[in-house]
């Protein structure tokens, strides 16, 4: 089947008979059966016609393939003869346009040949009258007109540069450069006749003839103009070498200012006199500045080399502010175009300082939140725009930074002695329940003033002086936290005895009983929000420190240490309040164990020992929460230390109660109930929002708590049969100790023999308890057990549910 079809004869599940039967469905239906048979015979004739048709055109289509093939051949080959063609054509074409163009090309060149002789001959005569001209002017000290001719000159000069090895030029090239030489010589002596070395300076002021000159310095060699430039300057400034000698007074740092208001004189004078003189392209006053600051950096540093006893620190930060000042002064005039041609660029090498710190010295003394996040987030390289003058004098001052190093020293040490006076003094901060836990204002102050020093040392130095100051830092941070921080923690007490049942329900506050009070609480909680202050603290003054210093020096600087010490001071803190109110629920605890619980004959209220508990919380927690308000995850590990401290120590009381009555399991079932309540509501007892407990401490309660529970659940059951308790206790405790099931023999108050066979049993069901051992461990807590049993258990959940 080539194409689809509808014809029953074409599908290939065709069936005769079928299709017969389809033809002559009834019997009535064979009397037109000749007329079917003669449709199907003229269907028959029709395919054969087609098929012959068919054949026949494909017998003609091949004999017509070959034709066309020979004609494509024919007309291949006549196509590369009309290309043969063509090309001969084109390349006798070519010759053609060849000999036309030959006389053309030659007439080209010899014009270009003209033009080019032509032009060379006015260079040359330009050349020739240019050099005369030169050499007359240069002897009348025309030096207007000479500016603008030698530069001329020069420009022609340079087109013969191919032609040297011809005579006339080459001699030509040696009188422009012999008129230069003696222009330059020339100039230099006119320099030195209007400012001579010695002596004072002309009175008249600068003439048009040195402007002049100048104009023709700045077309002769470089040279002529350092040398013009430098002996200028020098002589500007060889006033200020004899005031400032080293043996005079005005030269020590306590009169620097003198130094630098010489200068400003220095530069208006000049601008007045010789402001016109030099093109403004030589910048000058900018270089009489320069010069200035590189005489003065080696003249101090030769003076305080000589005189380093007497530097002070009051004498050296002076020093220091004022010549910073000049420096800014100098970035506020000048562009510092010239540090670069120089001798060398002193300017600061370490990358632009980006510390938010970095503000005006009035606002870094009143800002009392020393770090603050948003700083970091501020854009930094704009902050503190470059200074190219910044260190071209205060260099100087860096070998002898340790003196202010020294003195950072020693103010630390007495703002340290003053925060223990001031503390001893004053006592713990005043609670403040609205405000949580304050923190010491001493740490504040603290940070203040290393900000200062901060700011200060980094203006000075972002060398090694920064890694002196640095260690000076993590010194007093260690200092702070010992001396203020873990020094003025209260001291617990061993308390001695315990409290008996009578005492228990004779007390009423119970205040007697917690070894802190009211103040030492909040004294601790201040303690420990300092320290979180400190530690977060300290870690972005790492990063600021880190900022400020040499890119080469950052990894020098690390507080890890620091951070750590202040971590174990919280840490410290929270265990004394976990300890505190541990210690404070102990006698509770002891009083319970000491209870006769096998002469308990009824299920009542809650025990004096649970009251006692839940009172030394409802105590303690609200003034831990209130004074740590701000910092929640501190008092989370507090609730946190503390369940894991109380719930296990409960645990190991309830295994001293013993021997147990079922009534006296009852009750203590419904102490535990009460007192696993009041856990699972510590973080928010006693408080007016209610705030749901952590996720982590609420499982930890928990699961201490059950295990209390199905402690005591086993002890209630019935220890006959034995096999039904042991594995009851297994299903229950899942505990393989034998010490733990031991110590529930003992509550039950089983004999020796009894117990010894229990112990047994529980060794040989423990390894692999039978298939059936959790069906009959179900069943001892429900049917198994006496109805009276059964009884009991629901009147004590009733109980519950009430006290709920």
């Amino acid at each position: 089947q080539v194409f689809p079809s509808q014809d029953p004869l074409d599908r290939a599940d065709f069936n005769a008979v079928e299709y017969i039967n389809a033809l002559f469905p009834t019997e009535q239906s064979l009397a037109n059966i000749d007329e079917v048979v003669n449709k199907i015979r003229l269907k028959i004739r029709r395919l054969d016609d087609n098929i012959r048709t068919v054949v026949r055109g494909q017998t003609n289509v091949g004999q017509d393939g070959r034709q066309a093939l020979e004609e494509a051949q024919k007309a291949i080959q006549q196509l590369f003869g009309k290309i043969k063609d063509i090309k001969d054509k084109a390349e006798k074409s070519e010759q053609m346009v060849k000999e036309i163009t030959r006389d053309i090309k030659q007439l080209d060149h010899a014009k270009r040949h003209l033009t080019t002789s032509i032009t060379t001959l006015n260079h040359l005569h330009m050349l020739a009258g240019g050099v005369d001209s030169l050499e007359a002017m240069t002897r009348r000290r025309q030096y207007g007109e000479v500016a603008n001719l030698l530069q001329g000159v020069v420009n022609v000069l340079e087109h013969f540069n191919k032609y040297m090895g011809i005579p006339q030029i080459r001699q030509l090239s040696e009188r422009v450069k012999a008129a230069q030489n003696e222009l330059g010589q020339q100039i230099l002596a006119d320099f030195e006749e209007a400012f001579p070395s010695q002596g004072t300076k002309r009175t008249g002021g600068p003439s048009n003839v040195l402007r002049d000159a100048c104009l023709v310095a700045n077309v002769l060699d470089p040279r002529i103009k350092q040398e013009i430039i430098k002996k200028f300057i020098k002589q500007h400034l060889s006033e200020y070498l004899v005031l400032f000698q080293e043996n005079q007074d005005v030269a020590w740092l306590d009169k620097i200012d003198r130094r630098y208001a010489w200068i400003k004189r220095q530069l208006v004078d000049y601008e007045e006199k010789y402001g016109r003189m030099f093109p403004p392209e030589w910048c000058m006053t900018e270089r009489i500045a320069v010069e200035f600051c590189h005489v003065t950096r080696a003249e101090l540093s030769k003076i305080m080399r000589t005189r380093a006893k007497e530097i002070e620190v009051k004498l050296l930060l002076f020093a220091i502010q004022r010549t910073t000042n000049f420096e800014g002064l100098l970035a506020k005039r000048f562009s510092g175009c010239t540090l670069a041609d120089g001798t060398v660029k002193k300017p600061e090498v370490p990358p632009p300082s980006t510390n938010p710190f970095l503000e005006d010295e009035t606002g870094a003394e009143t800002d009392e939140i020393v770090i603050e996040k948003s700083d970091a987030d501020k854009p930094k390289k704009p902050k503190v725009p470059d200074n190219p003058f910044h260190g071209i004098v205060s260099k100087c001052f860096e070998p002898h930074l340790y003196v202010y190093i020294e003195s950072q020293d020693r103010n630390l040490g007495e703002l340290i002695d003053r925060f223990v006076a001031d503390f001893k003094a004053q006592g713990p901060p005043k609670p403040n329940v609205d405000e949580g836990g304050a923190v010491l204002p001493s740490c504040a102050d603290l940070f203040v003033y290393y900000k200062k020093c901060m700011v200060q040392c980094s203006q000075l130095s972002t060398g090694e002086p920064m890694i002196a100051l640095t260690t000076i830092f993590q010194k007093y941070l260690r200092e702070y936290a010992w001396k203020i921080l873990s020094g003025n923690l209260p001291k617990t007490t061993s308390s001695s005895g315990g409290l008996t049942i009578t005492s228990l329900l004779k007390e009423k506050e119970g205040s007697e009983v917690a070894k802190f009070t009211l103040e030492e609480l909040c004294l601790i909680c201040s303690i420990l929000s300092t320290a979180e202050y400190c530690l977060a603290t300290t870690q972005q003054l790492e990063e600021k420190l880190k900022e400020k210093v040499d890119a080469s020096l950052m990894e020098r600087i690390n507080l890890t240490g620091e951070m750590d010490t202040f971590s174990i001071v919280i840490s410290n803190s929270i265990q004394l309040l976990v300890q505190d109110l541990d210690a404070a629920c102990d006698p509770a605890l002891t009083a319970m164990s000491k209870m006769q619980w096998q002469n308990v004959e009824h299920v009542g209220d809650q025990s004096p020992y649970v009251t006692s508990v839940i009172l030394h919380i409802k105590q303690n927690v609200p003034i831990i929460r209130d004074n740590l308000a701000s910092t929640r995850k501190y008092f989370t590990q507090f609730c946190i230390k503390f369940a894991n401290s109380f719930i296990p120590k409960f645990i190991n009381h309830l295994f001293k109660c013993k021997p147990i009555s079922m009534v006296g399991a009852e009750q203590l079932l419904l102490d535990t109930h009460s007192l696993k309540m009041v856990l699972l509501d510590l973080p928010s007892i006693g408080s007016q929002v209610v705030r749901k407990a952590p996720a982590s401490y609420t499982k930890i309660v928990v699961k201490g708590m059950t295990r209390a529970e199905m402690i005591l659940k086993v002890v209630m059951a019935p220890h006959e049969p034995p096999v039904v308790f042991v594995d009851n206790y297994i299903k229950l405790l899942a505990d393989c100790s034998t010490d733990t099931f031991q110590k529930i023999l003992d509550m039950k108050g089983l004999k020796r023999s009894e117990q010894s066979s229990m112990l047994d049993l529980f060794r040989l069901r423990l390894p692999a308890p039978p298939p059936g051992g959790d069906s009959t461990g179900s069943l001892s807590l429900s049917a198994p057990t006496p109805e009276q049993e059964s009884s009991r258990i629901r009147k004590l959940e009733k109980l519950i549910k009430k006290r709920l």
